[in-house]
């Protein structure tokens, strides 16, 4: 307590909460894992907007990197899903948190889904309403029934109202059309009914056939949220609730609450900020040792806070994102961003370092770099959201 009897916060400061990031993150070759289920809880779910995420952000912390291992966890056992929900954002989570997820956020959004698409039916496609669109679905999961698997291009031929399409952005240089069958098996993803299976071709390829699924086991709205919230603490603690804010997607109220019951208790950050850990998780931890890593595009560490300061700094953040705020490739050394990287086409792994980071430091991320192209092999990747840094090192 302080003179005037106030309890005074522990405080939690940068080179702590990079430890941390180090050792809960599995970015420490000594804390890496053997399965990707495990990289996936240690980070709550790994972002999958685009599809060549999942693999390189499981790798970077797999002890053995391997896109078998990523596809068996994906489409063998499937027990990790994808589901579009926090911050409107496809994450790659386990089977057994998908339910919390489901009713945290990601059943929000197949009905503001749902209704966004009824709109653009009524507006640009003829003879559509909430009964066709009902129907449809039927026939959908009927059609996957007989099937087993089948792309949105075979469903079509089962269930030909599929193949109708919707103008999008009618008269601006971007109009697109848009085929119904594309929205609505995404729309059917979000509700959780189908998922998406292996696709065909490689690792990387968007052309993929859909499956059913069971329902997931119900669970309460407030106890998904609080369970999601209890997860985020314990990966990404400490943490502001902007940033639990930010990276749920939900609204302050939502966040207040779920805090309060997980029982989320304050620590001190530097210059003097709020910051907010699970019950107990205030002491100090011992530092992992030195360590690099090269982590992609959308990487769940790189895009785990609003408050980025203390890993990032302001003035490299317009190399490495896009406008819309998303994130590039990244090179690590010792939990702070020093630099980006990309793959050329022949190959090579090159990268840019924004300062002198040392020999020990430039040996390590020449380590990582031959590690991600050992496993890596033939195949090529370039981001889905290019940004100036990487755009650049590839020309």
């Amino acid at each position: 307590m302080t003179s005037s009897g106030t309890v005074q916060r522990p405080v939690v400061d940068d080179d702590q909460r990079r430890a941390r990031m180090g050792w809960r993150h599995l970015l420490a070759s000594a804390g890496r894992a053997s399965r990707v289920e495990e990289v996936a809880d240690a980070v709550v779910g790994l972002h999958a907007t685009d599809a060549a995420t999942v693999y390189l952000s499981a790798c970077a912390r797999l002890r053995e990197p391997s896109a078998a291992e990523v596809e068996r966890a994906l489409y063998g056992s499937v027990s990790l899903v994808k589901l579009l929900s926090m911050r409107r954002t496809m994450f790659a989570v386990t089977e057994e948190f998908a339910p919390y997820v489901s009713a945290a956020a990601a059943r929000a959004i197949a009905a503001k889904e749902r209704s966004t698409l009824l709109k653009h039916l009524d507006a640009f496609a003829e003879g559509w309403d909430e009964a066709r669109l009902v129907e449809a679905e039927r026939a959908v999961l009927a059609a996957l029934a007989e099937r087993g698997q089948a792309t949105t291009g075979e469903l079509g031929e089962d269930v030909p109202a599929l193949r109708d399409t919707m103008l999008m952005s009618a008269g601006k240089p971007y109009e697109a059309k848009q085929s119904v069958g594309s929205r609505l098996l995404r729309l059917m993803a979000s509700d959780g009914r189908v998922r998406r299976c292996r696709p065909r071709g490689s690792w990387l390829s968007s052309s993929y056939p859909w499956a059913p699924v069971e329902p997931w086991p119900d669970v309460p709205v407030r106890e998904a949220k609080a369970e999601v919230v209890r997860r985020w603490l314990a990966a990404y603690g400490p943490g502001t609730v902007e940033d639990v804010k930010w990276w749920t997607g939900w609204t302050l109220g939502d966040v207040r609450k779920a805090l309060a019951d997980v029982r989320a208790e304050e620590v001190g950050l530097a210059g003097g900020a709020v910051g907010l850990v699970l019950p107990g998780d205030a002491a100090p931890v011992e530092g992992p040792g030195p360590w690099a890593a090269l982590l992609p595009g959308l990487d769940p560490t790189v895009m785990g806070w609003r408050g980025r300061d203390w890993y990032l700094r302001p003035e490299d953040v317009p190399a490495l994102f896009d406008r819309a705020g998303n994130a590039g490739p990244t090179v690590w050394w010792c939990g702070r961003v020093v630099g980006g990287w990309a793959q050329r086409a022949g190959g090579e792994v090159v990268w840019r370092l924004f300062a002198d980071v040392g020999a020990e430091a430039e040996a390590a991320i020449r380590v990582e770099a031959e590690r991600l192209s050992g496993w890596l092999g033939e195949v090529r990747v370039t981001p889905r959201f290019r940004t100036p840094l990487e755009r650049e090192l590839v020309a």
